[in-house]
C-alpha cells in the first residue's frame, strides 16, 4: 500500500519529520542488509509537542510508513460505517493498518496479482449493493457526498488492496479442516449463552411479467435519441450537456453520462458490444437497446481492455394499462396453478420474463457478500424492499397476489412469489444447524493459523513506532522490540 503524501508542519516540524523518515528508511536498509534489526539505528530527535505536528510517520513497518493522518482517515470511516473498536482505537487503529501491510507484503512476495476487469466488477458490485441497500443512485450519491463516478475513483486502490489480503488470508487457511468430532466437542462445551444465533432465513421462488411498452412510445424515444444525435453532429451542442440536461442514469448524468474506464464483462452485452466498437470520438453510436432502456454512446478513450465511454439513457414510459395487463396475467397464472394445471415452478421455467431465475425454476439467490457465495436462503434484511414485504405475512407455500417492483435493472416489473421455505430465528442446535456451527469452528481455527502468522511474521519484520504507542495493549506480541 504505497503511501505518497507530503507532510505538512511548522518549519522546524517539517524538517525533524522529514529527518525522521529519511534516517528510518535507512536504519530499515540496514536492517535488511544485515539481518539485525536490534542494531538499526536511528539518531535520537528532540520531542516536538503532538499538537504542533500536522502530519508525521508514527510508525514504520518493513519500509512502509504508516503516517497519523492514514489512522484519522480510518478512524473516520470507521465512525461513517459505525464500526466500533476493541479497545483503545488510538492503539487498534495503526496495527490494524500494520497488519494489512504484512498480508500486502507477503501477496507481493507470492506474486499474487488482482485484474483490472476483478477490481472494476468487484467496485460495481459493491456499488450496486449499496445502491439496493440504500435505494436508489441518488441517494447513495447524497449519503457519501460524492459522484458515482468519484466512488468508483476512490474505491480502486482500496479495494484491490482488500482484495489481495483477502486472497492472502485464503491462502494462508487453505489447509485448515475440521470433523465432525471437533465440531461436537465444540457445542458439548459452549455455555449457553454464547450458542450463536441463526436469525430467519427464507427461500423464495419468483414470477415476473414486464409491461408491455407500445410501439408508439418506443418510437418516441428513438425519435428523441436521434435528434440528440443531430443537435450534436451539427455542432449546436456537446453531448456532455444532453448527458446532463435529458439522461435517465443518474449514477452519470451528472458527470454528462460519462461512465469511466470500464472492462466489457461489467457492461451489458449489448451496450459492450457497441462501445468497444467505438473508433471515432467525433462520432454517436446508433441506437442501443439494452435492459435498462434506449443509449446513444460517444467514445472518450480507449486503454487496453478498457473503455471510457459517454451515453445517453432514456427509458421509456410505462402506462398504467400495460401495468394492469401484466398483473391481469399474473392472476389468471395464479388461477391455473391453484387449480393444478402447472406447478409454480413450471409456469416460472417458461413464462416468467426473470432470466435471473426462470431456468433455476423461479428461485431466487444472491450473492453474499459475508461469505463470498451465492446462496437461495435470505436473510429478511437481504431481500428487495417490496418482497420482504409480501414474504412477511406469508405462510410457507403461499403465493402472493400481483404487485409492482423495481428489479435490480431498475425496471418496473409486475410479479408474484411463493414462499418456499421458511426457518424461523433460533439459537442454534446440533441437530439441525450442524452447518452453522461447522463454519463456526471452522472460522475460530482460521482466525488462531492467521494469528500465529501475524506473530511470527512480526518477528521477521523492521518495526518501529513512536514511543507514545509503547504502552498500548496490543492484540498481536512482538510489535514493541
Amino acid at each position: 500500500m504505497k503511501v505518497e503524501r507530503k507532510i505538512v508542519c511548522g518549519v522546524v516540524a517539517m524538517t525533524l519529520a522529514m529527518a525522521f523518515t529519511a534516517n528510518a528508511r535507512k536504519g530499515i536498509a540496514k536492517a535488511a542488509n544485515t539481518q539485525d534489526t536490534a542494531k538499526a539505528v536511528v539518531a535520537p530527535q528532540p520531542v516536538i509537542p503532538e499538537t504542533s505536528v500536522i502530519d508525521e510517520v508514527i510508525w514504520v513497518v518493513g519500509d512502509e510508513p504508516i503516517l497519523k493522518s492514514d489512522v484519522e482517515a480510518t478512524r473516520l470511516q470507521a465512525e461513517a460505517d459505525g464500526q466500533k473498536w476493541a479497545g483503545n482505537p488510538d492503539c487498534s487503529i495503526p496495527e490494524q493498518i500494520a497488519v494489512q501491510k504484512l498480508f500486502l507484503h507477503q501477496a507481493a512476495i507470492d506474486s499474487l496479482e488482482v485484474t483490472e476487469s476483478e477490481i472494476t466488477q468487484g467496485v460495481d458490485e459493491q456499488i450496486n449493493y449499496w445502491i439496493q441497500m440504500i435505494g436508489s443512485r441518488e441517494k447513495l450519491e447524497e449519503y457519501r457526498k460524492q459522484t458515482i463516478t468519484e466512488m468508483r475513483q476512490a474505491m480502486r486502490d482500496d479495494y484491490k488492496n482488500n482484495r489481495l489480503i483477502s486472497m492472502m488470508k485464503e491462502k494462508l487457511v487453505a489447509d485448515v479442516k475440521v470433523t465432525p468430532a471437533d465440531v461436537r466437542n465444540y457445542f458439548k462445551n459452549l455455555p449457553e449463552d454464547s450458542i450463536p444465533f441463526v436469525p430467519t432465513v427464507v427461500e423464495v421462488a419468483i414470477i415476473t411479467q414486464n409491461p408491455k411498452i407500445s410501439n408508439e412510445e418506443i418510437n418516441r424515444v428513438k425519435d428523441q435519441l436521434r435528434s440528440y444525435t443531430d443537435r450534436v453532429t451539427q455542432g449546436e451542442t456537446s453531448f456532455a450537456t444532453l448527458a446532463r440536461l435529458y439522461s435517465e442514469d443518474p449514477g452519470t448524468a451528472r458527470q454528462g453520462g460519462e461512465l469511466g474506464f470500464t472492462g466489457k464483462g461489467t457492461l451489458d452485452p449489448a451496450f459492450a458490444s457497441v462501445a468497444f466498437n467505438l473508433t471515432d470520438p467525433k462520432k454517436i453510436s446508433k441506437i442501443v437497446e439494452t435492459e435498462f432502456g434506449f443509449h446513444i454512446i460517444q467514445l472518450i478513450e480507449k486503454r487496453g481492455d478498457r473503455v471510457n465511454v459517454r451515453h445517453i439513457l432514456l427509458k421509456p414510459r410505462v402506462e398504467q394499462e400495460a401495468v394492469d395487463k401484466a398483473n391481469a396475467r399474473l392472476d389468471s397464472i395464479v388461477a391455473d396453478i391453484r387449480a393444478g394445471k402447472f406447478t409454480f415452478e413450471t409456469a416460472a421455467t417458461y413464462v416468467s420474463d426473470d432470466k435471473d431465475t426462470r431456468n433455476n425454476h423461479g428461485l431466487m439467490a444472491f450473492n453474499d457478500m459475508e461469505s463470498r457465495s451465492l446462496t437461495s436462503k435470505f436473510r429478511m434484511r437481504d431481500l428487495p424492499t417490496e418482497i420482504a414485504r409480501q414474504v412477511e405475512g406469508m405462510k410457507v407455500g403461499d403465493i402472493s397476489a400481483p404487485f409492482q417492483m423495481v428489479n435490480a435493472r431498475g425496471k418496473t416489473v409486475s410479479a408474484i412469489i411463493k414462499l418456499k421455505n421458511r426457518i424461523e430465528g433460533h439459537k442454534a442446535t446440533i441437530t439441525e444447524d450442524f452447518q452453522v456451527m461447522k463454519n463456526v469452528v471452522l472460522a475460530k481455527e482460521r482466525e488462531k493459523t492467521l494469528h500465529n502468522w501475524v506473530v511470527n511474521k512480526i518477528k521477521q519484520t523492521y518495526v518501529r513506532m513512536n514511543d507514545r504507542y509503547k504502552d498500548c495493549k496490543f492484540e498481536y506480541e512482538g510489535w514493541i522490540k
